[in-house]
């Protein structure tokens, strides 16, 4: 038998070695995916100024001034536009908006579409069928075409949006969900789990579920680059967040289109965040399917 103090010194080690075994993981992902780390600054980067906006923000983004159209200098930075209003500041102000819809409708659509496919993939019989043709009705519409349905039903706004943008999400994780599922339940832990006559939402929940995590996760990251180029599409027509909230597409429309000759700077810089954090989001992406899928993790 270990006394007490037996017990802590066997454990705070084993503790200890996860722990180092989990930084020794991470840093080998920064060392074998160079690019996915180089993504993974950009998104950390883009976090940083969604949580400190005001702080890094040299101006309140609405507050307008009287130097209207002014190029980049060392009082503006990335210039300002017809109202005055400092771009930078907004550019900043936007990663907040931009970075709070494409987590929230990623998390909205992924997690709705992967508890549809474990249940689709678990149950089967009619239940699978009925729910993969409401999929493939899903999946035939474009996601753009799809979500701006949506949102003409609804009306713009910011829940709005990430509803419509989480809807297009929601079949290709029920599909990737689906497909582990089959494959999952056949494994011996989830067979014998039956056949000791655990309820389904047990099996599903702490033998099915965690199984089917990697490609969840791989799905739920590429899915975040999209996301904020649909959300940037959306204000770009008007249909996004609505004035006056900064927004990267809301950006990119109106003065930015009439000024384009005059004051190019309204639409390059915007373009330019939004190019820069799709690149960075799609990078990290790639590197984390890589890592979890298994026929990738070689190369």
């Amino acid at each position: 038998m270990f006394t007490t103090g037996e017990r802590l010194t066997t454990v705070r080690p084993l503790a200890l070695r996860r722990r180092r075994g989990r930084l020794g993981n991470f840093l080998h992902f920064l060392r074998s995916k160079p690019l996915g780390a180089f993504g993974l600054v950009i998104v950390l980067v883009l976090i940083g100024l969604a949580i400190f906006a005001e702080q890094a923000a040299p101006y309140n983004p609405n507050v307008q001034g009287d130097d209207l159209l002014q190029g980049p200098s060392l009082q503006h930075l990335l210039g300002t536009d017809n109202f005055g209003r400092d771009q930078f500041s907004r550019i900043i102000h936007g990663a907040r908006i931009s970075l709070a819809v494409s987590l929230i409708a990623v998390a909205f659509g992924t997690i709705s579409g992967a508890i549809l496919g474990l249940v689709s993939g678990y149950f089967g019989g009619r239940l699978d069928l009925s729910i993969q043709r409401v999929m493939d009705a899903q999946m035939a519409f474009p996601s753009l075409v799809l979500a701006l349905a949506i949102i003409a039903a609804l009306g713009p706004g910011f829940f709005n949006v990430i509803l419509a943008i989480g809807a297009t999400a929601i079949p290709r994780s029920a599909r990737v969900v689906r497909s582990a599922t089959l494959a999952v339940k056949e494994t011996e832990y989830v067979v014998a789990a039956r056949a000791l006559g655990a309820p389904p939402w047990r099996v599903m929940a702490l033998h099915v579920g965690p199984g089917c995590v990697a490609p969840y996760l791989i799905v739920a990251s590429a899915g975040l680059g999209g996301a904020i180029l649909a959300e940037t599409s959306l204000s770009f027509l008007g249909l996004g967040v609505p004035p006056p909230a900064p927004s990267w597409g809301g950006m990119l429309t109106g003065a930015a289109r009439k000024y384009l000759e005059q004051a190019p700077w309204l639409s390059f810089f915007p373009g330019l965040a939004i190019s820069l954090v799709v690149y960075g989001f799609n990078l990290l992406g790639d590197a984390v399917r890589d890592a979890l899928d298994p026929k990738l993790r070689g190369r």
